[in-house]
């Protein structure tokens, strides 16, 4: 095993873990009652993936899915849920912010002082450390909140980043997925934050549910590396048929197509328009976002029928040839003796040739 995978595969899983601690000791601060301290128990379920990947897959990461992103996800996500649903209404000034700051920095300088004075380096950093801690302390929660939001979108990109990849993704599909994750990092943050922060919507137990609910049905597109791996079929009677001829040629473009529709830009469009339609909840952010999830919804199901009328195109220019293809990455082969089942299946699909095609077939000849 090298060494730089086990330490890229130990070191990342780490830092998941850290960050779904920190989770569990704001919820813990928060309500006030220890038992909350049970949900770092979900991080067991990280050190079992972490022993099972080292020992059968030597660190590296799976074809299609990431166990580590996934287990990430039902580690840090309750804490999510209830540190909204508990959210606070702490006023976050800038005076009051700045006066707590200043006062724990003179707390640090006399420790640091007495420390140096009286006492060994151990109880210096001991003493650090406990004003550090309640300095934290002092954030108020909503700022909490908000970060370790931030924070745990950011992990998700670098942690995707860093975790050793498997042998069925290259390098460069790695870059275009992280890439891709960006963008939907920053989408999910503004939906969660721009619409949890609208204080009707606050005032609305059911609502924050379901904004929650949504959010996370969007967070289950991280583990998935679909949308740059085609799907691997081989050139059989099955996979020659129209759907799957279809799913081989673009399943990364229809995934991301899928993805838009029913995990991120459709379900996202659904609730901003309730929010508006059905509570009468109007402000600029609100109206502009809305907009721009028809848009990318208009824009998915344009580029489904253009991939839809290429193929149907290709595969009617092919069926005249008696040329049949699998996966784009596997030339085309010839058959002069189709099956009667495949031949129905190609009559039925290009039943409505395009305007240009449907000539007589005498001035062919």
């Amino acid at each position: 095993m090298e060494l730089m995978v086990l330490l890229n595969a130990l070191v990342t899983r780490l830092l998941f873990m850290l960050h779904s601690v920190i989770g569990v000791w704001r919820v813990t601060a928060v309500k006030k009652e220890p038992k909350y301290w049970l949900l770092a128990l979900l991080n067991l379920l990280l050190c079992l993936e972490t022993g099972l990947t080292l020992k059968f897959k030597q660190g590296r990461g799976y074809k299609w899915f990431s166990p580590a992103i996934f287990l990430y996800l039902i580690c840090t996500v309750p804490s999510l849920w209830l540190l909204e649903i508990h959210h606070g209404t702490q006023y976050c000034g800038n005076e009051p912010g700045a006066v707590q700051v200043n006062i724990s920095n003179q707390d640090f300088n006399q420790s640091r002082d007495s420390s140096h004075g009286s006492e060994g380096t151990d109880h210096h950093i001991i003493q650090t450390a406990k004003v550090f801690v309640n300095q934290l302390s002092t954030i108020c929660e909503t700022v909490w909140t908000l970060a370790l939001h931030q924070t745990f979108l950011l992990l998700l990109v670098v942690g995707r980043w860093l975790l050793p990849i498997g042998v069925e993704i290259t390098r460069d599909q790695l870059s275009q997925l992280l890439l891709m994750f960006v963008g939907t990092a920053a989408d999910t943050l503004e939906f969660a934050s721009e619409t949890l922060d609208i204080e009707d919507v606050r005032k609305n137990y059911a609502l924050i549910n379901a904004i929650l609910a949504v959010w996370t049905w969007s967070m289950l597109q991280f583990p998935l590396d679909l949308a740059v791996q085609h799907i691997g079929c081989k050139p059989t009677a099955s996979t020659r048929r129209i759907p799957s001829l279809l799913l081989c040629r673009y399943s990364a473009e229809l995934w991301n197509i899928g993805v838009s529709l029913f995990i991120q830009d459709g379900p996202f469009f659904i609730v901003r328009s309730i929010l508006m339609g059905h509570f009468r909840i109007f402000n600029q952010m609100l109206v502009f976002f809305t907009a721009k999830n028809i848009l990318v919804v208009t824009l998915q199901l344009y580029r489904l029928a253009v991939i839809t009328l290429d193929f149907r195109a290709t595969i009617l220019q092919k069926s005249r040839k008696g040329e049949v293809s699998c996966c784009p990455c596997e030339p085309y082969e010839t058959s002069t003796h189709a099956t009667t089942d495949q031949d129905t299946e190609m009559k039925e699909f290009v039943a409505f040739p395009l305007k240009e095609e449907t000539q007589d077939p005498s001035e062919d000849k």
